[in-house]
């Protein structure tokens, strides 16, 4: 019987976490946001044994998406997400790269944009995409119902939630766009966060202190 799994890949000097996320049927897979450490995300992809269809972004952050054009070059397979607002972010990666001790991060015009309410698949696994700009204008997550699964990035942490503090960051869109998008989520809906742990959406309505009024 197919279950979706998953593994973490932490990644670059901002410890990022990069998800394999793969059907354990077809052991189809994507990579979600490899933002750079290019060869371990290789290294792990081979010891899994994956067959890796796909790397999807949620944003354009550097340590999201610095090594996306890399690994795309290395696995021959394309590169979905996140929305285009983000594209001047995908466009600065080199330069960000230099800011923050990621050399080798490259520029990347994704295979195709995503856009709020379009359809992923990994093996038999559906999920949807919704756009929660805020932490970036161009950030999406995706959720898979039938699994009670929910990639968030940078949107929702355990008991935080992204910066806004860019020129572009906007704290009002954020907060809406979780409340909107995630809090009606099932309590045990499982969030992958883009850094630290995983978390709940049970456990995040009962205590992130950015959501508990």
């Amino acid at each position: 019987m197919s279950a979706l799994q998953h593994a973490i890949v932490t990644v670059t000097p901002i410890e990022q976490n990069c998800t394999l996320l793969w059907d354990s049927a077809t052991m189809d897979a994507v990579v979600i946001d490899p933002g750079g450490d290019v060869p371990r995300i290789l290294e792990a992809i081979a010891s899994l044994k994956l067959r890796v269809t796909h790397i999807w972004l949620t944003h354009g952050h550097i340590d999201h998406a610095g090594g996306a054009a890399a690994l795309r070059e290395a696995l021959a397979v394309p590169v979905w997400g996140p929305a285009e607002a983000d594209a001047f972010l995908l466009d600065g990666l080199p330069a960000a790269g230099r800011q923050f001790g990621i050399p080798d991060a490259r520029a990347v015009v994704p295979d195709r944009w995503l856009a709020d309410g379009d359809a992923l698949t990994i093996g038999a696994h559906a999920f949807t995409v919704r756009a929660v700009p805020g932490h970036t204008p161009g950030h999406v997550v995706m959720l898979a119902a039938a699994e009670r699964l929910a990639i968030v990035g940078d949107v929702l942490f355990q008991r935080s939630v992204g910066r806004t503090d860019f020129p572009y960051g906007n704290g009002v869109a954020l907060l809406a766009g979780i409340h909107r998008v995630l809090m009606p989520l099932p309590d045990t809906t499982a969030v992958l966060c883009g850094h630290g742990p995983s978390t709940t959406i049970g456990a995040e309505r009962r205590g992130n202190p950015y959501l508990v009024t």
